[in-house]
């Protein structure tokens, strides 16, 4: 039989019994519960919160955009493990006081909060509707990584298309079934197999290719320019500029995905807190990760790829022997990091769409319609998230990048609703629109940026000022700055 044959196999087996753990985990649970679909009831555990988290950011963006660019851009690429140390520690602040506020007053998603603290339901729709078109660009990341499986490693016989199709399809079934529950319990499962994948490939392909990890970087340094290995001299592929901006972005802009502030609510203040000391274990799979694509220089020819983000299945097929059933196992690895990250976006997405978009504009929904709006989100925002990865041709890094600058413009909205009586909705609102706007003036109309900063780093600079001016300058009426003073001290 075909090594590829085998590696469809293999992929399909891991396929089912994801897809299988995700319709059980919802077994059992109210089909029509807003707050079993949004927050599991607020019940999740801590195990299932430590993968959950983990599994929802370690997805194709590290599977297979790190190793890309530690091929490509060399030292760039360690801008990952300091964004992966550094993102979670906000949490520890801000989430419990999240939780505790979510369960006093039923919120479910970052809108419902801000629009408690503000009072304006126009600020929650402009959240909603940034946040659903952050979700499309960070979820075709994970389309474009499950496509790129199935392509290389069944050497072409499935074509991008489907491939994105057949596993994808999946994530949209379980998370219209069983919501953020199911989700997390496939996260587990994906979580554990892509740990024990990446760090017996990395370890295997490091010692086969070069003998050890020192003989590794001494290749690298041959191979390549001089300043490959360091930020900010003529051979980087980042500035020092750059590649700060872009780790202060990941590290401010982490906790602000919604789907991610949303744990918030699934669970209690004490696993919060448990969880972020925890995550940093987590955090240990990308060092592997970045290895592999050091092991891959001066052994992949450049020429070789369509794109740095296939380096990994290169390896696979041309490094491992022509067994299908490694094959197999290795994509599956892969399709668990992209999937893992493609469950809570997608369902983060629904949420959102009805939660902070619909619901304001239409209020007194009842739950069921609330469901049904979301349920169809689903279908929506992945059918336009896949066509992107289908027919775009940005790479998973810069994806994830060009996501993170509009998100990180809820920051200041969000910190102020949280810690600062003196915020006032007209801040917020003005302070988001003009950070959303620097941000993709820089991103898609400017030939450059000012100082090589990070486009959302410019946004946010933007944000802030005009947020604080505002708040400063036009102060609240009396009933509003004493609901702010209670909101915060709650």
């Amino acid at each position: 039989m075909d090594a590829w044959v085998i590696a469809i196999i293999a992929m399909t087996v891991y396929l089912v019994f994801a897809f299988a753990l995700g319709l059980l985990a919802g077994r059992g649970r109210s089909f029509f519960s807003v707050s079993e679909y949004a927050v599991a009831d607020r019940g999740l555990g801590l195990f299932v919160m430590w993968f959950l988290m983990g599994g929802t950011i370690f997805s194709a963006f590290a599977f297979l955009g790190g190793p890309g660019w530690a091929y490509s851009k060399g030292a760039a690429a360690f801008y990952i493990l300091a964004y992966a140390a550094l993102g979670l520690l906000p949490w520890y602040v801000i989430g419990p006081k999240v939780a505790r506020l979510g369960a006093q007053h039923n919120y479910f998603t970052m809108g419902d909060l801000l629009a408690d603290r503000y009072r304006s339901r126009a600020l929650v729709v402009i959240v909603g509707i940034v946040s659903v078109l952050a979700f499309i660009q960070y979820l075709t990341l994970q389309i474009k990584g499950m496509a790129y499986v199935f392509n290389v490693l069944t050497e072409g016989h499935i074509p991008i298309w489907l491939g994105a199709l057949l596993a994808y399809g999946i994530v949209v079934v379980y998370v219209i079934t069983s919501g953020v529950r199911g989700a997390a319990w496939s996260d587990v499962l994906q979580a554990i197999l892509m740990l024990v994948v990446a760090w017996g490939l990395s370890v295997y392909l490091v010692s086969h290719l070069h003998g050890g990890i020192g003989a590794m970087f001494e290749s690298v340094a041959r191979e390549r320019p001089q300043d490959f290995l360091v930020i900010g001299h003529p051979g980087s592929a980042m500035s020092a500029a750059a590649y700060s901006s872009a780790i202060l972005v990941s590290m401010v802009g982490f906790m602000m995905w919604p789907h991610l502030f949303t744990k918030s609510y699934t669970t209690s203040e004490r696993r919060i807190k448990l969880t972020v000391v925890a995550y940093p274990l987590f955090a240990l799979f990308l060092v592997p990760v970045l290895f592999i694509g050091f092991a891959a220089i001066g052994v992949v020819p450049p020429d070789a790829l369509d794109s740095p983000d296939q380096v990994l299945p290169y390896l696979i097929t041309h490094e491992l022997g022509g067994s299908g059933l490694i094959y197999g196992l290795i994509g599956a690895g892969a399709l668990a990091a992209a999937m893992s990250s493609a469950d809570a976006i997608t369902h983060g997405a629904s949420v959102s769409a009805g939660r902070d978009v619909v619901a304001p504009l239409k209020p007194n929904l009842t739950d069921r319609t609330q469901l049904l709006i979301m349920r169809v989100a689903v279908v929506l925002v992945g059918a336009a998230a896949y066509y992107l990865a289908i027919f775009g041709a940005q790479g998973l890094i810069q994806l994830l990048l060009g996501a993170y600058g509009a998100i990180v413009q809820f920051a200041p909205s969000v910190y102020g609703a949280l810690f600062w009586r003196r915020g006032t909705r007209a801040g917020a609102i003005c302070g988001l629109l003009v950070g959303v706007g620097v941000n993709f003036y820089f991103q898609l109309i400017a030939d450059g940026k000012p100082f090589d900063l990070h486009a959302g780093l410019l946004g946010l600079v933007a944000n802030i000022v005009v947020f604080v001016a505002l708040s400063l300058l036009v102060p609240p009426s009396d009933e509003d700055a004493a609901h702010g003073d209670r909101f915060v001290k709650s």
